[in-house]
């Protein structure tokens, strides 16, 4: 019974490996000029940008708000902004990568690459 409990647990383990994500060049770039200025280089939510507004950005390297968003959720307030979406107004839309998911896909490994 043990020996079978510990083979569950292993298998368990492995089907919930992390999600890898493709993060294009462009991804890359989209959050350097469009992100970091908020949410900062490494996500901490303390891009110069941020120093004035309330509520302050996201800061991406919080493990509980990371574990509490989809995938989902985060392409749709990338595209359709915080007022859009109940959050921030201050978290602009970005309508043009409506047409782009494979850079939408890439913002969003971006944020998720900041977890702890």
């Amino acid at each position: 019974m043990a020996r079978a409990l510990l083979v569950l647990a292993f298998a368990l383990a492995a089907c919930s490996k992390p999600k890898t994500y493709a993060i294009p060049q462009e991804s890359r770039d989209t959050f350097t000029s469009r992100c970091a200025n908020c949410h900062g280089a490494t996500g901490w939510g303390d891009g110069a940008g941020a120093a004035n507004m309330t509520p302050k950005p996201r800061n991406y390297t919080d493990s509980a708000w990371q574990k509490t968003v989809t995938d989902e959720q985060l392409k749709k307030i990338i595209v359709e902004g915080g007022f859009a979406t109940g959050k921030s107004a201050l978290m602009p839309p970005n309508p043009d990568l409506q047409d782009k998911p494979d850079v939408v896909e890439g913002l969003v490994g971006i944020v998720r690459s900041f977890a702890k």
